[in-house]
């Protein structure tokens, strides 16, 4: 059956790329309410938090994402869509997650920023360099690219304006910040376990039969790059809570962007599709329970 994964069309339409995205971006307001601008001056002194986070992100990830391909050898459509997901930029709900986890939030938005923003490049040429690695993807090999006006608007609506309004709204109204933080916290949870719930029903039928193709070595990608991101930073001498920014951001992907150009450059092809909708759903439960289980140990 894993051989027809090629054929498979996931219902996954604009329509709820927009929705996750007004989403995040409601969710990236309340984290603004408590975000300590302390945080952003401390990414500026020290230097060494942003880059090892990028290293952690532009090279372990798609080192572990190489290896695991070596290993399973999966078909080349997912192959493909395993290499996508590594080039495209972190997503925003690692803001969300990182902030609930007690970890550095300002490191964690800077990671995002930059990384989105870094995607104009990164995400065609990276995909270019790295699918090559791997001759019997070929046949479906497309050029791909990334609209750079879509992507600064992405970013400016996702996480800049939501930030700049949550932030302003706690410098000008600080009581009313505070009443508001935790009702507007326990809504962007809610808003989240209904995207998950809406995304597993909308896409129920495919992923009943073909979740198993993917579920296993897109689990594992998943938890590993959660993994090695955390330990990457521990031996790099950052702190436990700058640990969980960059553990975060790494296993944190925008998959919005990536079924956005699956879409557009691929034909929704099955494999990639498949790949890249569980992990979005994916990363969303294992980055929630992560971030769950850190914020019980604080820092």
């Amino acid at each position: 059956m894993c051989e027809n994964i090629d054929s498979v069309v996931i219902v996954f339409d604009r329509n709820s790329v927009i929705l996750l995205n007004l989403c995040v971006s409601f969710i990236m307001f309340g984290v603004a309410l408590d975000i300590d601008l302390d945080d952003f001056k401390q990414v500026a002194k020290t230097p060494k938090l942003p880059i090892v986070g990028l290293i952690s992100e532009y090279m372990l990830l798609p080192l572990l994402t190489l290896l695991l391909i070596y290993i399973f050898r999966p078909q080349p459509s997912f192959a493909l869509g395993m290499i996508l997901l590594t080039t495209c930029p972190g997503g925003s709900a690692s803001n969300f997650f990182v902030h609930l986890s007690g970890g550095n939030t300002g490191l964690s938005v800077t990671l995002t920023t930059i990384t989105t923003l870094g995607a104009i490049v990164i995400t065609p040429l990276g995909f270019e360099l790295l699918s090559r690695l791997f001759p019997y993807t070929s046949d479906f090999l497309q050029e791909i690219s990334v609209n750079p006006i879509e992507m600064v608007i992405s970013i400016i609506v996702i996480v800049i304006l939501p930030l700049a309004l949550g932030v302003g709204f706690r410098t000008r109204y600080p009581d009313w910040a505070k009443r508001i933080q935790k009702p507007i916290a326990n809504i962007s949870v809610t808003i989240f376990f209904i995207f998950v719930t809406v995304a597993i029903i909308a896409n129920w039928d495919n992923l009943s039969e073909f979740l198993h193709c993917v579920f296993a070595t897109v689990t594992l990608h998943n938890l590993l790059a959660l993994t090695v991101g955390y330990w990457f930073a521990r031996l790099m001498g950052l702190s436990i809570r700058d640990s969980r920014a960059v553990s975060i951001e790494t296993g944190i992907q925008n998959t919005a962007l990536g079924l956005a150009l699956a879409v557009q450059f691929f034909n929704g092809l099955g494999g990639m599709m498949l790949v890249l909708a569980w992990w979005g759903i994916w990363h969303l439960i294992s980055g929630y329970l992560l971030a769950m289980y850190w914020s019980k140990r604080p820092a």
